[in-house]
């Protein structure tokens, strides 16, 4: 669910933070409000695209912060294990910090994340839907949690990614051992080239 929204130095927004409560929460207000923009900062945060002009005039970057707690068996959980990201204790903080030159950078529960991890993790726990949006569920990374969810396999999937992240461990260290192999032959036989020489001396 989310909880919280922050937005700093955001198009026309200087500071705002909204809290949001359990059940439906409404936007209203007339044309030119500001719904829109609550709505692109938001799509911001989740990691989607910066478009030009998105901080504002005047600052040299643009803040928006998102607050999400999640049910425990929320795939988001295990997309965070998958990729080495703190889960925190019961809440998901997504941040996105833009520039005014165009850079843009993600954290995770202050961990610095890309701006496309941002947008994986985004996806697990929110759909931002326009007049022209297509729907998440078409989103292919998403089709597996999906799955996995409906089968009610969340426990079996994260014990396959735990398993999964151990053999890629003993994979990355086999190789890390073979290149330590390589560079002590390697050594062995400079000295023995080196001994070789001494003794015709």
């Amino acid at each position: 669910m989310l909880t919280a929204l922050h937005i700093q130095d955001f198009v026309l927004i200087d500071q705002a933070r909204l809290a949001l409560g359990a059940g439906m929460t409404a936007l209203t207000g007339e044309t030119g409000a500001g719904k829109s923009i609550l709505l692109d900062a938001l799509g911001l945060a989740v990691g989607g695209r910066a478009e030009r002009g998105a901080v504002r005039q005047g600052a040299k970057q643009g803040v928006v912060s998102v607050i999400f707690e999640p049910r425990a068996n929320h795939p988001v959980w295990r997309v965070l294990e998958e990729n080495g990201l703190d889960t925190g204790e019961d809440q998901v903080i997504l941040r996105r910090v833009q520039s005014s030159d165009g850079r843009g950078r993600g954290f995770v529960n202050d961990q610095p994340v890309s701006i496309a991890m941002l947008r994986a993790v985004g996806e697990t726990l929110i759909e931002i839907h326009g007049q022209h949006d297509g729907r998440g569920f078409l989103t292919a990374s998403a089709h597996r949690g999906m799955l996995d969810e409906f089968g009610g396999l969340q426990k079996k999937a994260s014990d396959v990614a735990a398993l999964w992240r151990r053999w890629r461990d003993a994979v990355e260290a086999l190789e890390e051992k073979k290149r330590e192999r390589e560079a002590n032959l390697r050594e062995a036989d400079y000295l023995r080239h080196i001994v070789e020489r001494l003794g015709k001396l």
